[in-house]
Formats: C-alpha cells, sequence, structure tokens
C-alpha cells in the first residue's frame, strides 16, 4: 500500500515521501496517527497544496524538540528501591519509573520518549539513559538507582 508520510518517521521515510508500507501498518497505525495519508490522485494533490504548511510545522516541531534537549541534557533523577544485600533490586526500574521521576522534578518527558536496550535497570547504581524526543533529536541523562 502507497501512503504519503506527513511527518519524518525513523526508518521509514521523510516528510512527503511515497514509501510502500504494509497494508495493516497504514491502517492501524500510521493513518490514525496523522503520520501518513493514503496516496491517492486527490490526496497528492492535496498534500502538494499543504506542503510549506507542513515543512513549516515539523521545522517548529524539530525546535521545540531541540530546546527540550538543552533543557533536559545531563539532568539526573535518583531512584530509590528495595535491594538485595548484593545489590540487586527486587523488581526492577522501567521507563516508566525513569519518566515518573523526571515528571516529579519538574521536567515532562513520557515514557514513550526514554529509551532502555538493554531492558529494565535491576542492578543499583549509575546509568546513563538514552531519550529521544524527535526522531532528528536524542541526548543523555543520568540515573541514580540506590537502595531503600
Amino acid at each position: 500500500m502507497q501512503v504519503i508520510l506527513l511527518e519524518k518517521i525513523v526508518n521509514l521515510g521523510n516528510l512527503g515521501d511515497l514509501v510502500n508500507v504494509k497494508p495493516g501498518y497504514a491502517r492501524n497505525y500510521l493513518v490514525p496517527q496523522g503520520l501518513a495519508t493514503v496516496a491517492t490522485e486527490t490526496n497528492i494533490k492535496m498534500f502538494e497544496e499543504r506542503r510549506a504548511e507542513l515543512e513549516k510545522a515539523s521545522a517548529d516541531k524539530l525546535q521545540a524538540a531541540k530546546a527540550r534537549a538543552t533543557e533536559l541534557e545531563g539532568k539526573s533523577v535518583e531512584i530509590s528501591g528495595r535491594a538485595s544485600d548484593e545489590g540487586k533490586l527486587f523488581g526492577s526500574v522501567g521507563v516508566i519509573e525513569v519518566s515518573e521521576a523526571f515528571s516529579a522534578k519538574g521536567f515532562e518527558l513520557a515514557k514513550s520518549e526514554v529509551q532502555l536496550p538493554e531492558g529494565p535497570l535491576k542492578l543499583i547504581g549509575e546509568y546513563e539513559v538514552n531519550v529521544i524526543v524527535h526522531p532528528e533529536v536524542s541526548f543523555n541523562v543520568n540515573v541514580t538507582v540506590v537502595a531503600e
């Protein structure tokens, strides 16, 4: 199924690209989220008329993401949890706990923006966590897990 991308999507394409995707991906994710539209002749014409407006909106989102990155980059947060004598947590610290800890400090951070590629944190210690606020903007924050 061919769709026109209305935003930049990682590993798929940029704004205005005409890409082939599986019908379910387009129908269930791209179109309902407003990230793409089905590539019909009328939709292609409508997109070309709105291209400048969409590019400006995309540039505004990028600037806002860069501003958030400069505000949050290098910030740190401390999360406490019950741990054994060896330093293993009873449970784990995941993206929800990290985003809630930053929200408690006054920094808005959605759980979908926090990336833990090696899975949840299961040991006490200091960790660098990657945050992706825009497909082109990512930075690291520091998370310290301590025993209660």
